[in-house]
């Protein structure tokens, strides 16, 4: 528990500034991303389907709202987190979770390396000073030497420390000593006090004020479906890749609840809700945080700052904070990809490199859709290009053998195997060893008795399921053989969690 209580506050130190810089993303005060990440924070750590995990406000989710909040105002936005909420209640309800599983490999590696650069990217304004006219620009001479200096000395501070000590974390001696060194050398560097005053007292409960008839739904419906999806979307692989960190499973289902009853706790208390943190998480994790007392811990410190001790945490220099980001970049990063790029096939090694870059350019939800419907439709192809056919004739006619899938992909090649015209008058096809997955395989059967009966022949089907056979049309001269070894398989089923029946 003590590991997890330093853990947290490590991670509540971190969660000051990002909770800052995306609050001014979506354009809103503040305190509305640093009490969103405290609510958030602490639901999801007591709820939540992964011990370890934290929640908060996050950039991914900030993007999506700047334009609602820009267009219609801030009580828009805590109406439209209620209804986020709401709709994540439903998924998890719905147990919608266990989508999560079609995620293949290679977008969870590009999404691990895309966070990672989004990461540092997002560290990069910190190297960067407003002038007095409004332009931004990179700092130089002194201001840079000290910042860069800051950074390194934090950075090799959390690496020696678990050389030396695991009775505290890395990242947490490491923003002490530094920010220490940094007062009492008078070092002009930037600190969080420059970003906001944290002062503040405790968040109270609002009804948001918007009007409540259908035009304000058709507002605040399509921002809250963008990022319900979103952020399920962020939590659920964050929760996969914290699982295969500490070889445990969470649940995909409790998290989508957990996620849902904070965004609605939080829009009824005026903040901008907010899901899962990788780069905090990563934080949490490596620091030795493991239970939910560390995302507890994270949350209460988080609190007690704003409403005890602003002015301390205020003092802390911005480059101890990146120092720590930089740190989380490297440790989030896969580098193993760079030997694994080289030995996987080339369409995983282009979804990778893919997801990697729409991370980058888009988003993270942007980027793992569009991973996983490249990945579908090449695994599409390679299934089509596995259908073979082969056939011999006998004294009882012709007989033809299916091997592989018959779904939408194959369905057009399938008819090419056949000669309608050509084969005798009974024509058997046997689907042993085939399967059919949907109703483009079905409409295919279909299509080909058609065309024997045109031809005057009668086809013979053999080795369907009875799924199939219910759902064929009885068209023509098609002869339905039952048979003893029937494979038995749901066709477009849900077992809800289930296994499906053994089969062919």
């Amino acid at each position: 528990m003590r590991i997890d209580t330093l853990s947290g506050l490590t991670v509540a130190l971190a969660l000051v500034p990002e909770a800052i810089a995306f609050a001014f993303v979506a354009q809103v005060d503040p305190l509305v991303g640093l009490y969103a990440a405290f609510f958030v924070g602490l639901i999801t750590a007591i709820f939540g389907g992964r011990p370890g995990m934290i929640s908060g406000a996050t950039g991914a989710l900030a993007v999506v709202m700047t334009a609602l909040v820009v267009e219609h105002g801030v009580q828009y936005l805590f109406a439209t987190v209620v209804l986020m909420g709401i709709l994540q209640l439903l998924a998890g309800i719905f147990r919608l979770g266990k989508l999560i599983r079609m995620v293949p490999h290679p977008v969870m590696l590009g999404f691990v390396n895309g966070l990672a650069i989004v990461i540092f990217l997002a560290q990069m304004s910190q190297f960067k000073e407003t002038l007095p006219n409004g332009d931004t620009v990179w700092l130089s001479g002194m201001a840079m030497y000290g910042m860069l200096g800051l950074i390194g000395l934090t950075m090799a501070l959390i690496w020696v420390t678990p050389k030396l000590t695991k009775a505290i974390p890395g990242p947490l001696l490491a923003i002490v000593v530094v920010s220490i060194l940094a007062i009492v050398l008078d070092i002009d560097t930037r600190t969080v006090g420059d970003m906001a005053s944290l002062s503040a007292g405790l968040p109270t409960f609002i009804i948001p004020d918007v009007p409540m008839n259908f035009e304000t739904l058709t507002i605040i419906f399509p921002y809250a479906l963008i990022l319900a999806a979103v952020g399920l979307i962020e939590s659920l692989l964050t929760l996969n890749l914290v699982n295969d960190m500490l070889d445990k499973r969470g649940g995909a289902s409790r998290e989508c609840l957990a996620q849902g009853a904070a965004n609605v706790v939080s829009g009824f208390f005026g903040t901008m809700g907010g899901c899962a943190m990788i780069g905090q998480t990563m934080i949490n994790v490596s620091s030795g945080g493991r239970g939910r007392t560390a995302g507890i811990a994270a949350a209460l410190f988080l609190l007690s700052f704003i409403l005890f001790a602003s002015s301390l945490i205020e003092q802390i220099p911005i480059a101890a904070l990146v120092g720590v980001m930089f740190m989380v970049v490297i440790g989030t990063f896969a580098w193993s990809s760079f030997n694994i790029i080289r030995q996987i096939p080339l369409k995983d090694a282009f979804v990778l490199i893919l997801v990697s870059g729409v991370t980058v350019i888009s988003d993270l939800a942007v980027a793992v859709i569009v991973g996983v419907i490249v990945s579908a439709l090449v695994y599409s192809w390679e299934m089509a290009k596995h259908l073979n056919v082969s056939s011999h004739v006998d004294s009882d006619g012709k007989h033809y053998k299916i091997n592989g899938h018959l779904f939408f992909g194959s369905a057009s090649e399938f008819h090419y195997f056949f000669t309608p015209n050509e084969d005798p008058d009974v024509t058997e096809v046997d689907f042993f060893n085939a399967r059919v997955w949907d109703h483009s395989g079905i409409e295919a059967i279909e299509t080909l008795a058609e065309k024997y009966d045109r031809a005057g022949k009668t086809l013979v089907l053999r080795h369907l399921s009875a799924d199939c056979r219910a759902l064929l049309d009885k068209k023509g001269k098609m002869v339905l053989m039952e048979e003893y070894d029937d494979p038995v398989y749901g066709l477009a089923v849900d077992y809800q969690g289930q296994e499906a029946p053994a089969g062919h």
